[in-house]
């Protein structure tokens, strides 16, 4: 036993173990000060923000109940398959041949995956109870007939939350794989694990910031990001890095890459194996790289026109500068080829074609269905975000990561839950993980313009929606060679709201649908 607790905060040693459980108290009731004193104002707590779905789930309480028959025959469909299940539990237990499972996890749900949860009678009777609940949820919400379009999405997102959470694999006592590492510890994990969480609530100022990598596991230069280069011009909102040739004669047209300003250029010079910049050099691609500066307060006034002038425009002018070439080659990921396809619309209406190819990686320019996200954005919230922009002068770029990561809660939240608090583990190195965490700020004064002229009112689709130094912009003047990279699973930018582009351009296009998400799908060795 001694061994086994040999891991647990302060040792076996019992008053060394009540010394670390009176640290731990401390440190918790002093984080819930420090968040309560933070939130008070005028003397009561602030509201956490405009999220809240119950008047949607009450309009959709009205609409079941105006149709009794269809709830009596799901609650039906629900205790049939109950009576199925434990059937096919029972019968397993006596030793006979019970068949098929009554349900199955669907194919990419990863939570199941210990051999317990198919093996031992009843944690496979835990398993499939969850399931079938859960999916009677989702079905009888999805099933709501008279709600609108974006009230159903709502309840549907927010149901999916509410299941997911309640997820067995989430708590201790019914996780298999957490049971078994209790025991083998002695509770060490859970101790480690309490410790973890403390933590992660200190460093987010009482809200859980969830650590998904260590941030010494990484160092910029050093084993991330290490493609030799070096910043040959800056401004107020950029950076730009020339990156050493690596072949002894390269193209004369150079490569211009435009990252998202949500998080560091680096997504794309991750490690060697991935890197979509180090291949470009050992192509014999001259290669810049916009790296976007993380705004504060004092650039709060910042706008997507500015970001247009002082990120590719003045690049442009740069990298003639350095090189003597007038004409480049661009590729824009995610929000930064949003920002390359205005540009090229705002470079046509002047005749500019020092732009002669366009590659878009996970790109939305048609905001028409963009997917859940679309649910963040409504006047509510929007007016929500404004003022608290407005206060600050900024987006925190952890409010945005948190609105990414509940669209794939399972893999980014609720696996971090099980692996640093119930088994009391360290996050795994993984560089995009890393990178995932290291998040930036949004200027009010752009971020505001990019959410409501882009989801919500979709004008950069429309001829003439937007104006960008007085210029209106249409994208049917891209007349360029465009090629279009979207991922299966994109869950930030769906690749059926990618795809629309292909009726935007008027140039030469390639689509390609490629696999996996947002990030993996793009971010992948050649």
């Amino acid at each position: 036993m001694t061994e086994q607790n040999s891991g647990a905060p302060g040792g076996s040693d019992p008053i060394n173990q009540a010394n670390e459980f009176a640290r731990m108290a401390a440190q918790a009731q002093r984080i819930v000060a420090d968040f309560i004193a933070r939130q008070q104002k005028d003397g009561k707590i602030e509201p956490q923000g405009p999220f809240d779905v119950s008047q949607a789930f009450a309009e959709m309480t009205q609409k079941m109940m105006a149709d009794p028959a269809r709830v009596l025959q799901a609650q039906m469909g629900l205790w049939e398959n109950y009576v199925n299940l434990w059937q096919h539990t029972a019968t397993r237990m006596m030793g006979g041949d019970a068949g098929e499972p009554v349900v199955q996890p669907a194919a990419d749900d990863r939570r199941f995956r210990a051999p317990e949860w198919q093996e031992n009678h009843f944690f496979d009777f835990v398993k499939q109870s969850y399931l079938l609940t859960s999916n009677w949820f989702l079905s009888t919400v999805k099933d709501t007939e008279g709600l609108d379009e974006k009230s159903a999405q709502k309840l549907a997102f927010y149901t999916r939350q509410y299941v997911d959470a309640l997820s067995p694999t989430n708590f201790a006592l019914s996780n298999p794989t957490v049971l078994q590492e209790t025991l083998d510890s002695g509770g060490a994990n859970l101790l480690q694990g309490l410790r973890n969480l403390l933590d992660d609530l200190e460093r987010g100022g009482g809200k859980l910031n969830i650590r998904m990598s260590d941030k010494d596991d990484f160092t910029v230069g050093e084993n991330i990001a290490v493609t030799p280069g070096k910043v040959v011009f800056q401004n107020d909102l950029i950076q730009l890095i020339q990156y050493a040739p690596q072949t002894k004669t390269v193209h004369t047209r150079p490569l211009l890459v435009i990252a998202p300003w949500i998080n560091k250029f680096y997504v794309l010079d991750l490690k060697p194996k991935n890197s979509l910049i180090r291949w470009a050099v050992e192509q014999g691609y001259t290669v810049f790289a916009i790296s976007w500066v993380n705004p504060d307060e004092a650039l709060a006034h910042k706008s997507f026109e500015n970001y247009m002038l002082e990120g590719p425009l003045a690049a442009l002018d740069a990298i003639e500068a350095a090189t003597g070439e007038k004409e480049v080659a661009a590729v824009g990921y995610c929000l930064g080829g949003t920002l390359l396809s205005a540009t090229l619309a705002y470079m046509a209406a002047s005749d500019d074609k020092r732009i002669t190819s366009a590659t878009f990686l996970a790109t939305l320019v048609d905001f028409a269905e963009p997917g859940e996200l679309g649910l963040f954005i409504d006047e509510e919230q929007l007016a929500s975000l404004e003022e608290m922009m407005r206060e600050k002068g900024y987006l925190d770029g952890g409010e945005m990561a948190a609105t990414f990561n509940l669209l794939r809660a399972n893999d980014l939240i609720w696996s971090f839950v099980i692996n640093n608090y119930l088994m009391g583990r360290e996050p795994f190195p993984f560089d995009l993980l890393y990178w995932n965490a290291d998040s930036t700020r949004m200027p009010a004064e752009m971020h505001s313009f990019y959410l409501r002229k882009m989801y919500q009112d979709n004008a950069l689709a429309e001829p003439g929606g937007i104006e960008l130094n007085g210029v209106p912009i249409d994208l049917g003047n891209i007349k360029l060679s465009t090629y279009v990279l979207a991922a299966h699973e994109d869950h930030i930018a769906p690749w059926l709201a990618c795809f629309k582009a292909t009726g935007l351009y008027s140039g030469k296009l390639r689509f390609v649908l490629g696999q996996s998400g947002h990030i993996a799908g793009v971010v992948n060795p050649p």
